[in-house]
């Protein structure tokens, strides 16, 4: 007697699922650059949120610098029930606030600055005026010296120091203008002796931590020892990622990305510190570094910032988005856009609109290629076979690298070399699967590892058939270490036919 067509179906899927044991499925992109954007006062409903992450979104960033620990925890919860819903790793970054240097009251809530005119800061509580204002902040007077200027506002107010002791600068105001309670104070081209950690940052990595975050990322970071402090506290728990937004850790570049798992460029602070025609520039030598390092790096700040208020971007806004793309970036982050914006899912939208044409572009290819030969590659074995996967893949036309790694660094080098066809990160490890959800072109799995040869051709060619990256006749290329299952021990590659 003939089994129920229905019944039949279900059995022939239980198969499947067990023969490759995946807790993650679904939702391809058709894309290798990700979007990252930020929940927020606009982003908080859990049918708005799925909307987003169904628009495009790879990851969420939570920015730590608004919103209560209740209120990010609805939203993690949110994040983490799409996750079970759709069968894919979401990472969520957690952007610490770090310092923040402010100027105090004024008796009047703000005062008008003339070019030319003496204006004291200085450590008094009382309310500020036309002559003076207090800044609560004594490692700036510190570090200043005579001929330094200080930004206040995001810049629009330039003081130039003429005297300073150690609770007082005089200056003269450079840049005239408005200035109210509580603006921002940037210090350019000096090192300031503050800990990019804060008690409050310390409270929220806790909270953070044990919500089970994946990624935590670095505010205020001036140089290599800053990093160092970071991870002593977060021990593992989550990756870091550092936030450049500052010049002195420009001065130190090679040596942070060394000694973070992702980079931010924040553009928005940054050009801030540095005038506006170096941050382009500073971009691309920071991707490039990235790329060379085979860091995940992240392009922030502005870049779709007409769509806070509009349905539609500019027109520059849109060849930014573009330029990151061209340049080989891992990701384009949404802030505001999505976080406090009218129209946040026309946001994402419009991001993944602007990535897959860009990604469509022959131009596209060539230029990554060449970025490509332009990087050394690193005289390990490990490079070795994955650069070696890319050049097999291309010249056999398979349809997809399948990576097996446990730490994530094998699928990040294959991510390196900026190959032509999908690469599959097949990880036993959730935490893994979900950072890899950052890195460029890489289609995050969780899966059962493999044990022997057997099984790593089985789940590769299984998974790339019902992810739908490969069908019956197509080939694809494996890499992996033996010992399986082994951290950092990429030292195989293998060629398999699907069936």
């Amino acid at each position: 007697m003939s089994r129920p067509a229905g019944l039949l179906q279900l059995q022939q899927i239980v198969i499947v699922f067990q023969s490759v044991t995946c807790l993650f499925w679904g939702m391809r992109r058709l894309r290798r650059t990700k979007i990252l954007a930020t929940l927020g006062p606009s982003t908080s409903d859990p049918a708005i949120i799925e909307q987003a992450f169904k628009a495009g979104t790879d990851v969420f960033r939570f920015n730590f610098s608004h919103g209560s620990h209740e209120d990010h925890k609805k939203r993690l919860d949110i994040v983490r029930s799409l996750e079970k819903k759709y069968h894919r790793p979401i990472g969520i970054v957690q952007d610490l606030q770090g310092p923040k240097l402010r100027i105090g009251d004024f008796e009047n809530g703000s005062v008008s600055l003339k070019e030319g005119q003496v204006f004291k800061l200085d450590m008094s509580q009382e309310p500020g005026n036309e002559q003076r204002v207090c800044l609560p902040h004594p490692e700036i007077f510190a570090a200043l010296s005579k001929d330094m200027d200080l930004l206040v506002d995001d810049g629009k107010i330039r003081l130039r120091v003429t005297d300073v002791d150690n609770d007082s600068a005089e200056t003269t105001v450079i840049t005239a203008g408005k200035i109210s309670n509580h603006k921002g104070v940037n210090v350019p081209n000096t090192i300031l002796d503050l800990s990019p950690l804060t008690d409050k940052d310390r409270d929220d990595l806790r909270f953070g931590l044990d919500q089970g975050v994946d990624w935590v990322a670095l505010s205020f970071v001036q140089r290599p020892d800053d990093i160092a402090q970071a991870r002593k506290l977060i021990a593992g728990r989550a990756a870091v990622m550092v936030k450049l937004e500052k010049p002195a850790a420009i001065d130190h570049l090679e040596e942070i990305i060394d000694l973070v798992d992702a980079v931010m460029i924040a553009r928005g602070d940054l050009g801030v510190e540095v005038p506006p025609e170096d941050v382009p520039v500073l971009q691309k030598r920071i991707i490039s570094a990235c790329r060379d390092a085979g860091k995940p790096v992240v392009v922030a700040t502005q870049m779709l910032e007409s769509m806070i208020n509009l349905p539609t971007p500019t027109r520059a806004e849109a060849s930014d988005v573009a330029t990151a793309v061209y340049d080989g970036a891992d990701a384009v982050m949404l802030s505001a856009e999505t976080a406090a914006g009218e129209y946040p899912i026309e946001s994402v939208t419009m991001m993944d609109r602007i990535i897959k044409r860009v990604e469509g572009d022959p131009l596209y290819r060539k230029i990554l290629a060449a970025e490509r030969d332009a990087h050394e590659l690193e005289a390990t074995a490990a490079d070795a076979i994955t650069a070696a996967a890319r050049q097999v893949a291309s010249t056999i036309g398979a349809a997809a690298i399948a990576t097996f790694t446990t730490s994530g660094s094998t699928t990040q080098r294959a991510a390196r070399e900026r190959p032509s066809v999908p690469i599959i990160g097949l990880t036993p490890k959730a935490d893994t699967a979900r950072r890899l959800a950052l890195t460029w072109g890489v289609h995050p799995i969780e899966t059962q590892d493999a044990h022997n040869f057997a099984e790593m051709v089985k789940i590769s060619t299984d998974v790339v058939i019902h992810e739908e990256f490969a069908v019956g006749g197509d080939r694809i290329v494996i890499t992996a270490g033996v010992p399986f299952g082994t951290p950092g021990a990429t030292n195989i590659l293998r060629i398999a036919w699907v069936k």
